[in-house]
């Protein structure tokens, strides 16, 4: 079966509006797509993003090893650079500040109704993305700039992919519990 559907691009395209779908529903389910929830993380008076974000983080990268294990997923490790991160951060950090809405909490609001997030958040996201794609060539220079390597964690420290994986998971646990205990 996921060999019909890794050869399938319409029934990967099905897939991914799915899971996309499903994702929009627990952003909303958490809270994350209201606009005071984003401004008191923005705040530090309010960590439920952190909470949906790192819970995220925890399920996704078990889901992902556990799957790569069995050769149903082949991970694909990027590299990276200062430069592009510095200005991912400030389009990225932009956004946030002027409308309260990250990318993905922007479609989660406007599948919910909010107004803002449809006119602001998607004519922001539609300009944005533009806007790049135009200063792209000029960028380019500065994009490159302090590139690191495309290494996993496990790499890194010449360790298993459980053995990286596993106390990672057991951190970022610890963390949200942290955080419960503390009443953040």
């Amino acid at each position: 079966m996921l060999e019909r559907i890794r050869g399938n691009k319409n029934g990967q395209l099905a897939l991914g509006l799915l899971f996309g779908i499903v994702f929009g529903i627990f952003l909303q389910k958490s809270g994350v797509t209201r606009y005071e929830v984003i401004i008191g993380q923005l705040l530090l008076m309010d960590f439920t993003v952190v909470k949906v974000m790192m819970s995220a983080v925890i399920v996704g990268m078990l889901g992902v090893h556990f799957m790569n294990g069995r050769g149903l997923v082949r991970l694909h490790v990027r590299g990276g650079s200062f430069g592009s991160t510095v200005v991912g951060g400030l389009i990225f950090g932009a956004g946030f500040a002027l409308l309260g809405y990250c990318p993905g909490t922007v479609a989660g609001a406007v599948g919910q109704g909010s107004l803002d997030a449809l006119v602001g958040g998607v004519t922001g996201l539609v300009f944005g993305s533009w806007l790049f794609a135009v200063l792209y060539p000029r960028l380019t220079p500065f994009l490159a700039r302090g590139e690191f390597r495309n290494e996993t964690l496990q790499e890194l420290m010449h360790v298993g992919t459980w053995q990286a994986v596993i106390p990672t998971a057991v951190i970022l646990i610890a963390l949200l519990a942290a955080l419960e205990w503390l009443g953040f």
